[in-house]
């Protein structure tokens, strides 16, 4: 998944969108080790951390923005937050 199909050229690194792209990267990246690697308890513990970063960050652009936020859900593919 490129970077440009899902953040348009306005947005910064530092918006809500760019930040919910990089962690949903890292969170693919740390699942697909954690399948090989069951046992890495580190890992986890920071798939946990970041999962709910992203979770945080969704409930506010979510409050911000309905939608961009559900057109950035369905770019990502993931699964809408629980209110």
């Amino acid at each position: 998944m490129k970077k440009n199909s899902v953040i348009s050229q306005e947005e910064k690194k530092g918006s809500a969108a760019f930040q919910v792209f990089g962690f949903t990267n890292k969170i693919r990246r740390l699942s697909a080790h954690l399948e090989l690697h069951k046992k890495d308890y580190s890992s986890q513990r920071g798939l946990r951390k970041i999962l709910g970063k992203r979770q945080r960050l969704l409930a506010y652009f979510s409050k911000k923005n309905r939608v961009r936020y559900k057109e950035l859900i369905n770019q990502l593919n993931i699964r809408e937050i629980k209110r």
